[in-house]
């Protein structure tokens, strides 16, 4: 029987996360460790480790689908690269519009929004998540949670629905951040490459 390492647990941190940026929004910046150990593990390593080992969401996924999943094979098109990268494209735009919201909050030139968006179009109210104790010109701190907490639960609910009808990791096949990290590993590989044939 294979020795289950502490990394193995980590799906846990990904039901301790939703659950207290649905009581306090702020936690939602919690999430910004999944969102920049990857990218960290990609360039300084140039490897997919965390991908592969140490991402809670992707565990998630594996567990919950060990009895949900309806396990039938991943459509190619999903781990297409056509698709793969218009989905990086457009999450990073959904990204982008995040961090503009923010910043007109910081600026004053729109007032918090206290939702969260299902889908980038489900508006549902959150308020109770966040009680006003920052000063006002802080607030853009709590739009920013909502930001990504939306970007994080609806990128979530997504894997859950494609883990339901396919293998639990399908999620996995066209990931963002994997792609994106995919994508740094590549260009460091053929650097050193290039390197190396010029030495």
């Amino acid at each position: 029987m294979k020795t289950r390492k502490w990394y193995d647990f980590l799906w846990i941190w990904s039901i301790v996360y939703f659950a207290l940026g649905f009581f306090n929004i702020l936690f939602a910046w919690l999430g910004m460790i999944d969102f920049l150990v990857p990218l960290f593990f990609a360039i300084f390593a140039g490897n997919k480790h965390f991908c592969n080992r140490y991402c809670g969401r992707g565990q998630l996924f594996s567990v919950l689908g060990s009895k949900l999943s309806r396990g039938k094979t991943t459509p190619r098109a999903l781990s297409s690269k056509l698709f793969r990268y218009g989905f990086l494209a457009f999450f990073l735009a959904m990204f982008g519009n995040m961090v503009f919201q923010t910043y007109l909050v910081a600026t004053g030139a729109n007032s918090l929004r206290q939702a969260v968006k299902l889908f980038w179009t489900i508006r549902v109210p959150w308020k109770w998540a966040y009680s006003g104790f920052l000063p006002q010109n802080l607030e853009w701190i709590a739009q920013f949670s909502y930001g990504f907490y939306s970007i994080m639960l609806t990128s979530t609910l997504i894997g859950l629905i494609v883990m339901l009808f396919f293998k639990p990791r399908s999620w996995c096949a066209f990931c963002p951040m994997g792609t994106m990290t995919q994508s740094i590993c590549k260009i460091k590989a053929r650097n050193l490459i290039e390197k190396s044939n010029k030495e």
